[in-house]
């Protein structure tokens, strides 16, 4: 008899068009924002790649019962993602996120250098990071990008972008209006390289930008942290960037 049910009740779900919603095999890449340093609850099995139970691939994970497997690992480049993280994905993965780029142009010497140097020789390093973004950096992503797709043909590749650090409004302890300025200027040129090859990669951008806008640096409620103790924190999303900037983005895209 509980044989016969099932069956019955199999037909009736198929012909009413109600179908059990497929399981998302999800697979989390990248550098230490996709890893979630900054964000506190770190995995002590990550050892220095440092991976929160606070980050936005964890919590979008456990939002829609996913299966889940995070490798991003703080100071990971395009490099480090190929040669490192790729054998966590297979022709089962349907999702994939990755945040990567900034290790490639050097983000932490260029903020080191701007907190501890002059507005000219802030502005000098910015520069040269994006001079690299759009000769270097673009085809370290293309190759990154088309390695993903070869190991994970099935998937869905979501790119996660970088915020803005700065809100360039009164900011009393932190970085003049010259160094805020010019670092938004660059990571808004990173933004529009890694959006291009995203989209040349046929794969979804996710702007973070617009979702952390009003709650940078030097704001009244800042989702991303200025100079912290320990350092490597720095200019990382706090637990609540990734819980109100980053997941609600990635919800937005990942449906």
């Amino acid at each position: 008899m509980h044989a016969v049910a099932a069956v019955v009740l199999a037909t009736s779900l198929l012909f009413s068009g109600v179908h059990q919603p497929a399981e998302v095999n999800y697979v989390a890449l990248g550098d230490s924002y996709a890893a979630g340093l900054g964000a506190g609850d770190y995995d002590l099995a990550s050892g220095a790649c440092e991976r929160s139970a606070r980050a936005y691939s964890a919590l979008w994970a456990a939002e829609h019962s996913a299966t889940y497997t995070s490798v991003a690992c703080n100071g990971a480049s395009t490099a480090d993602v190929i040669s490192g993280q790729l054998s966590a994905l297979s022709d089962a993965t349907t999702l994939v996120t990755i945040t990567v780029g900034g290790t490639d142009i050097g983000f932490s010497s260029v903020l080191t250098g701007c907190v501890l140097g002059s507005d000219a020789g802030c502005a000098a390093r910015v520069r040269a990071a994006e001079s690299a973004m759009t000769t270097s950096l673009s085809d370290a992503l293309d190759r990154t990008y088309q390695a993903i797709r070869q190991h994970a043909p099935l998937a869905t590749l979501v790119v996660v972008g970088y915020p803005r650090l700065f809100e360039l409004g009164p900011c009393l302890f932190g970085l003049s209006l010259a160094k805020r300025t010019v670092l938004n200027e660059g990571a808004d040129m990173l933004a529009g390289v890694i959006a291009d090859r995203a989209k040349v990669a046929g794969a979804l951008f996710a702007d973070a930008r617009p979702a952390f806008a009003g709650h940078g640096v030097c704001s009244g409620h800042p989702w991303i942290h200025g100079v912290t103790i320990p350092l490597e924190s720095s200019y990382h999303p706090t637990a609540t960037g990734q819980s109100a900037g980053y997941l609600p983005l990635l919800d937005s895209v990942a449906r």
